[in-house]
């Protein structure tokens, strides 16, 4: 069953990472909850794995679950998706305005044509605009 576990860990970690270094903000946030869900994962098998066995102690019960790892488990689950919520609304924000969703800032493969200006690109329209006034 540990054997299991650990493979299952190391896989969901092994994806995160993966899908840390894409390029796009989604499988950036994505990645971050993967791994996230495998720290998590991590932090609950720390609390040795025991099936069967009372999570509180009482009298005459000399072997019980350990409830410390489980109540850490529990707030990191409510921080997390707290923090996926925050950071998605930060990168439909980032799409909205730069009108695209790369996390290094550059649009590389879908890069707009010439004289085509992103949604998000108030600052050149407003030079733009300045300019033919001049003109």
């Amino acid at each position: 069953m540990e054997a299991f576990f650990a493979a299952a860990i190391g896989i969901v970690a092994a994806c995160g990472v993966y899908l840390l270094l894409r390029p796009r903000t989604f499988s950036v946030v994505l990645g971050l909850t993967l791994l996230s869900y495998a720290v998590n994962l991590f932090l609950f098998s720390v609390g040795r794995l025991q099936h069967g066995k009372a999570p509180i102690l009482t009298p005459g019960v000399t072997d019980y679950a350990d409830p410390i790892p489980q109540a850490l488990v529990l707030t990191a689950i409510v921080i997390g998706l707290a923090m996926t919520a925050f950071v998605v609304v930060l990168a439909l924000r980032m799409n909205a305005d730069v009108g695209h969703d790369h996390a290094d800032g550059d649009a590389h493969d879908d890069a707009p044509t010439k004289g085509v200006r992103p949604k998000g690109d108030r600052t050149k329209r407003a030079r733009t605009k300045s300019q033919e006034r001049r003109s």
